[in-house]
């Protein structure tokens, strides 16, 4: 089925968003979806050289350093654009990974994805959603700053909303020439000059496209917004498990525990305020904790990291959600009379989705205190997160799956803030 934007003279928008420091998110005139791509995708020849062999399994170092301070989404939407929204008491917004696709015969699978979360902001600003978290491998296949146009500006230029981003695996992987010891272009470069620059700025990647910047403070970072905050963590390169710590020295290259330690602080600091029914508390990462696809599995170290930073802050979130594995599954986590949904969203339009027959079997449907409760599902779709504030004593957190090409693979979980 081919998916195509709006035409400009049947765009539903009364006005294109402009934030207070000068953001732009939606085109002003969207043209019809890409059928073929501007500048065509060769990286994944280089899998099969013998520089990745030898270099698949490092671990990249963090660049940036751990942020001081959350990202107001006041300071990106304005203060107009989210009164309504507080005055509801309530937000909704996006959610999934692994949008980029880098073979051109599966654009149309991505523009689906898009094209309908577009299409749902078509509302007032209290009801519809308000921003979309990126869960990472935002481009495939090695972060190239080449390919952000057509795996990422062109397929969202009628987002008229903020593109929040923790960057995957492939958006940090690197690509070494033979008989050179340092990588092609550093880890994260293109990922860091389109979501953390200091400023909003025209991005020398959209190409003619209007999107700005995004102005995070770091590659993982706290988006603090009305009811909610959205801790995001950058979990590394590897194609298997996801990285925070060195592990007892098991990843020297991280040189300490450094974004485990800003984990734990920022939970400590979002504790008063979850405990006095304040806002909800959700953790994202690319690697997911705890996964039935084998091949993109959970990590075990990245799981008891989280566990340890969760019982260290005395706070766990009301929500994990990742990507990384090409398709949709919900885990819930059993702790005490609690039910913490763990769901992977890597359904965002990469190309190859993981047969749920392939995987129904292979995977126990308890992992220690994990259960699967959903999927996997090999559907295209996203994530739409709602926090409902309205009846004051059990604030509501709302995780929806959608996919615009099945409605029967829709599914749906609520968790009581109390």
């Amino acid at each position: 089925m081919e998916h195509r934007h709006r035409s400009a003279s049947s765009t539903p928008w009364t006005r294109n968003l402009r934030g207070p420091g000068g953001q732009l998110f939606g085109d002003p005139a969207p043209s019809p979806d890409e059928t073929s791509f501007q500048v065509d995708n060769t990286s994944a020849e280089y899998y099969d050289s013998p520089y990745y062999t030898q270099h698949q399994n490092d671990i990249e170092a963090v660049p940036l350093g751990p942020p001081q301070a959350p990202l107001e989404l006041q300071d990106v939407l304005g203060a107009d654009f989210l009164a309504p929204i507080i005055a509801a008491n309530k937000i909704h917004f996006h959610v999934v990974g692994d949008t980029g696709a880098s073979s051109t015969s599966v654009i149309s699978e991505e523009a689906s994805v898009a094209d309908a979360m577009a299409g749902a902001l078509n509302g007032a600003a209290a009801e519809v959603p308000a921003f979309f978290f990126h869960l990472g491998d935002v481009i495939y296949n090695f972060g190239e700053a080449g390919y952000y146009y057509d795996q990422f500006y062109e397929p969202f230029r009628e987002y008229d909303r903020p593109i929040f981003a923790i960057p995957g695996n492939h958006d940090g992987a690197v690509t070494y020439t033979s008989g050179r010891p340092q990588p092609d272009v550093p880890s994260l470069r293109a990922f860091i000059a389109n979501f953390c620059t200091s400023a909003a700025q025209k991005p020398q990647d959209a190409g003619g496209l209007a999107r700005t910047t995004m102005t995070q403070p770091g590659v993982y970072f706290t988006l603090d917004a009305p009811f909610v905050s959205i801790i995001g963590l950058y979990t590394n390169v590897l194609e298997g498990p996801g990285v925070i710590t060195d592990e007892n020295g098991a990843y020297p290259t991280l040189k300490g525990d450094q974004q485990y330690a800003w984990l734990v602080s920022e939970l400590q600091r979002l504790a008063p305020l979850r405990k006095a029914l304040g806002r909800a508390v959700i953790l994202a990462c690319h690697h997911p904790p705890v996964s039935a696809d084998l091949t993109h599995g959970g990590a075990t170290g990245l799981t008891n990291d989280l566990e340890s930073a969760f019982t260290a802050a005395n706070l766990w979130p009301d929500a994990v959600l990742s990507g990384h594995a090409h398709i949709y599954q919900r885990f819930s986590r059993t702790l005490g009379d609690r039910q913490i949904p763990y769901v992977v969203a890597g359904s965002g339009g990469h190309n190859a989705l993981v047969p749920t027959g392939e995987q129904a079997g292979e995977a126990p449907q308890t992992w220690n205190e994990y259960t699967l409760e959903v999927g996997p599902v090999a559907q295209y779709g996203y994530l739409t997160v709602s926090v409902d504030m309205t009846t004051a004593m059990a604030p509501v957190l709302t995780i929806a799956f959608t996919a615009p090409a099945d409605s029967a693979a829709a599914d749906s979980v609520s968790v009581t803030l109390n």
